[in-house]
């Protein structure tokens, strides 16, 4: 399994792989192509070209030199498997959202949402499999602290799994909640792992009983929604939950922070999202019938938890 890859990635580097991949030269080395020369055929570029590329992609250790000609190493692997969301790694989609943002100036004059690139739900599955194991740690933990007397969980636009199956290995009964194409790829791998999962029209429709769940949780879902999916979201967990249960969303607030800027960013390419302030939320959850909405720091990560009750007793 190859990409569960932490190391910082400088600027080059993203340029470098998203030209292969764009130029047709990664998809000629990964195919068949062995030397430069046959990738500067296959991907109708330059020699010189070519062999910079996979040259430079031998020094990164994607590729390696066996006996004159290149061959690919398991951290390349996440460009050819995507069955396995856990073995693509972050590359990929971090190759995708450049592709967005290449074409951002165009998306900016005519504010159209873009079409996203051909593998965009595995490989965006992708990354996050491969959130930091300590912050999906500090993420539950912050949740789990608010319910703790929780039996039964739903992880909302759980997208991957990590959440839900760090939910299910600490005792509670597990669902996963996500559109038809995300649980189709996920069902395999955390069935095993205690997690249920639920294909839904999701945001608005979650598919589960109504008043069957302790705790919802929803982690970097609601800065990829729109207002109105967020309101409908809401509106939908809200249902789920028992009398007294407890929402909590871990995401990025507008907060003037880096990774809020950053979360902007992303929404503006991809045409669909944002960061919002914490006083948006509590308006959001409120209107759906929520009380006692704050807002907590995660202990050693830059996310925000919001909290929010379902109250005991209807309010009139």
């Amino acid at each position: 399994m190859p990409t569960r890859d932490s190391s910082s990635r400088d600027v080059e580097e993203l340029v470098l792989l998203w030209a292969a991949r764009r130029s047709g030269v990664l998809d000629a080395v990964l195919d068949t192509a062995g030397t430069p020369a046959e990738a500067a055929e296959a991907a109708d570029v330059t020699e010189e070209a070519a062999a910079v590329v996979v040259e430079s992609l031998a020094d990164l250790g994607f590729v390696r030199d066996v006996g004159g000609e290149y061959e690919i190493t398991n951290r390349a692997l996440g460009f050819l498997a995507k069955r396995d969301v856990r073995s693509i790694g972050r590359l990929p989609h971090a190759l995708d959202l450049l592709d967005l943002w290449s074409d951002l100036p165009e998306t900016m004059a005519t504010g159209e949402t873009p079409e996203l690139p051909e593998d965009w739900t595995r490989n965006r599955l992708g990354a996050h499999a491969a959130t930091d194991d300590a912050a999906v740690r500090a993420r539950v933990t912050a949740a789990v602290r608010e319910r703790p007397n929780a039996e039964r969980v739903a992880d909302l636009l759980g997208a991957s799994g990590t959440y839900a199956t760090e939910f299910a290995a600490r005792g509670f009964e597990t669902t996963l909640v996500d559109d038809g194409a995300c649980v189709e790829a996920v069902e395999p791998m955390v069935r095993h792992r205690g997690v249920r999962t639920v294909a839904a029209d999701v945001p608005g429709e979650l598919g589960l009983d109504s008043g069957s769940f302790g705790l919802a949780f929803a982690a970097d879902a609601t800065s990829r929604l729109d207002p109105a999916e967020n309101r409908a979201l809401f509106d939908a967990a809200f249902d789920a939950l028992e009398p007294g249960g407890t929402l909590v969303i871990v995401d990025v607030l507008r907060d003037g922070s880096p990774e809020s800027v950053g979360a902007r960013v992303r929404a503006l390419g991809v045409g669909r999202g944002d960061a919002y302030p914490e006083a948006t939320y509590r308006e959001w959850l409120e209107d759906a019938g929520f009380a006692g909405v704050a807002c907590k720091s995660v202990p050693g990560d830059a996310r925000t938890a919001v909290i929010a009750h379902r109250p005991e007793r209807a309010v009139d």
